[in-house]
């Protein structure tokens, strides 16, 4: 999957958010990002988010546990992170690989209410293989989370309001798959190197006015 950089572009509509407002000709920068739709993508309380919480600039990520890109990417995330004490990353869980994507992502996404996302989340992304029912409840089992809760947590309201939003995200700006990244009004899609990554958080605070 090779990198490819695009800008967001808006629309004036979004089943979630209702009508988004037209923008203006005259704002300051080109296909800015509305914020309806910043708010959405950015500040939705089913997200997980690492890092800063209270950052100035929010780097967002769309993945799935069964794409070999993605996986490639935790290293790169976890040493930016490290190196911005400035920078909030919030995860968004886009299963676009099938059904054992959907079911690892629900998964996760319950295990929120553990307190074990993170370990979980790693976890699922190191594996050898597929992400399927099979392997995503032995992962669970070795990391002690009680799978009768786990299940009941994956039918929880946040947790398909997370994976519905996301679809719904992707479609209105037209992402091309997993990884995205996106800061600013700017989306990085394939692999990217934490060099990378840093440039397009360094752009998204030049965009927004906080460099």
């Amino acid at each position: 999957m090779i990198a490819r950089r695009l800008v967001l572009t808006s629309a004036t509509a979004w089943g979630v958010l209702g009508a988004l407002p037209t923008l203006a000709a005259d704002l300051a920068r080109p296909n800015p990002m509305p914020e309806a739709l910043r708010k959405a993508l950015e500040r939705d309380p089913t997200a997980p988010v690492l890092g800063n919480p209270d950052g100035d600039i929010t780097l967002s990520v769309f993945f799935d546990y069964n794409c070999p890109h993605c996986r490639k990417m935790v290293e790169p995330i976890q040493g930016l992170i490290s190196s911005d004490p400035r920078l909030r990353m919030v995860y968004r869980e886009w299963p676009v690989f099938g059904e054992g994507s959907e079911f690892a992502a629900r998964a996760s996404l319950a295990s929120l209410q553990t307190g074990r996302y993170w370990q979980f989340h790693t976890s699922l992304m190191a594996m050898k293989g597929r992400a399927e029912e099979a392997s995503v409840m032995r992962m669970a089992r070795r990391l002690d989370l009680e799978e009768a809760a786990l299940r009941r947590g994956m039918e929880a309201e946040p947790v398909i309001r997370h994976i519905g939003l996301s679809f719904q995200l992707a479609e209105h700006m037209g992402l091309m798959g997993t990884p995205t990244f996106i800061a600013g009004d700017e989306a990085a899609f394939g692999e990217q190197s934490r060099a990378d990554l840093a440039g397009l958080v360094a752009r998204g605070r030049q965009t927004l006015g906080l460099a």
